[in-house]
């Protein structure tokens, strides 16, 4: 990966349309971010480079695939060296129902998110992890009744464009 730049206001309106739609055309963004492909093309390529595109893929609606079950997890660690933590986001990284997981401040350590086929497999994953021995001290469950949304497109122009 090469360094970062500066992003100007039209790569943040190619990074802005590529969430919306990564499987659009180079002619189609570069029309929408008033580019012509060429220089279009080579600014998606530059962004790519420079790691501020990790990569694309399609949402899948899970719902529609049957049941499922989603658990929001806060687990405290026994103890808080850089080995313990290190260790603890290795196992984790490492259990496929486990899709997200963050070092959070406040009063637990990690918050995860898991995805199971049902609570059983779900205390499944959790009894595992505490057999392992990964340094968990508690661990707090919340299941998901309902997903009023999920948000999969980041606010970029609102979170960047005074800053440039």
């Amino acid at each position: 990966m090469t360094p970062r730049y500066k992003l100007d206001r039209i790569d943040l309106k190619i990074l802005a349309e590529l969430q919306r739609n990564g499987r659009i055309t180079n002619v189609e963004l570069a029309e929408l971010v008033n580019l012509s492909p060429s220089p279009c093309l080579m600014r998606v390529k530059k962004l790519q480079k420079a790691g501020y595109i990790l990569g694309y893929s399609a949402l899948i609606d899970i719902a529609s695939l049957g049941d499922t079950l989603t658990v929001f997890t806060e687990f405290t660690l026994k103890n808080h060296r850089q080995i313990d933590f290190a260790r603890f986001q290795e196992a984790l990284e490492k259990v496929p129902s486990c899709v997200e997981c963050h070092l959070v401040s406040g009063g637990y350590d990690y918050l995860a998110k898991f995805v199971t086929s049902s609570i059983t497999s779900y205390q499944n994953v959790v009894e595992a992890l505490i057999d392992r021995d990964i340094g968990i001290d508690k661990y707090f469950s919340f299941v998901v009744i309902k997903t009023p949304f999920v948000k999969t497109q980041l606010p970029l122009t609102e979170l960047f464009e005074e800053r440039i």
